[in-house]
């Protein structure tokens, strides 16, 4: 499908998304984050104290160059490496420095090279099961299980002058926070539990787990068949 529908949350409306604006701490760097949901597009929107909006786009795929990192052809520690790129992480132990070094040098992939990214969204419940596994705590199948049970959406992110060309404008609509800040909570609490629980179980230490350390003693790289293909999808 050469266009689909994409849905903005933000505090104001967007007539006009601005190329290279916005935070470069986010986990894809600079870009314009968008939703194909609308229901998290409001919840992404509004803020305990104030309501929201969800502006709603027409976005023209033809000719862009897509990373679906979602796709069988990665996994999660490609979609790892992108935010070790990005997002700040406070990484207070030795293990947890050679990880991200490791990480990026070994399944590191070319995402500025593409126009839109396409991927999961790494909030602050998700952002912490990522530092547990950096940290040696859980194993791979375990972060990759707490991604797909936690339902957290996948995003849609224009990187390219070429992409901020592709997308139209069409409406707003309010996003109110008495309604929608809650159901944010709770999204995020009930992925702090599914996390909860996955740590709790026996398996976690089962033969065939897979840690980070055993990941960099065994000198894993992309297409190695141990490492699992992306669950959340």
């Amino acid at each position: 499908m050469a266009r689909i529908k994409l849905y903005h949350g933000s505090e104001n409306t967007i007539k006009t998304p601005q190329y290279h604006f916005g935070n470069p701490k986010n986990d894809y760097g600079y870009g314009f984050y968008c939703t194909e949901n609308l229901e998290l597009a409001k919840e992404w929107g509004c803020t305990e104290e104030n309501d929201g909006f969800a502006n709603e786009y027409e976005f023209n795929l033809e000719e862009l160059q897509i990373l679906n990192l979602s796709d069988k052809n990665f996994n999660i520690l490609n979609w790892l490496a992108v935010l070790l790129e990005n997002r700040n992480f406070e990484l207070s132990t030795e293990v947890a420095e050679v990880a991200k070094n490791y990480i990026l040098n070994n399944f590191y992939v070319p995402y500025k090279d593409y126009d839109v990214i396409r991927g999961y969204r790494a909030d602050d419940s998700y952002f912490s099961f990522a530092k547990a596994f950096l940290n040696n705590s859980i194993p791979l199948h375990k972060l990759n299980e707490a991604m797909y049970l936690g339902k957290i959406g996948e995003q849609i992110v224009l990187k390219s002058q070429k992409a901020f060309s592709a997308i139209k404008f069409i409406s707003s609509s309010i996003a109110e926070s008495k309604i929608y800040f809650p159901k944010k909570i709770q999204r995020d609490s009930q992925a702090r539990m599914a996390f909860d629980k996955i740590k709790s179980e026996s398996k976690i230490f089962s033969e065939d787990a897979i840690f980070v350390m055993d990941i960099i003693r065994g000198g894993m790289k992309n297409g190695d068949a141990r490492i699992p293909e992306i669950l959340f999808r």
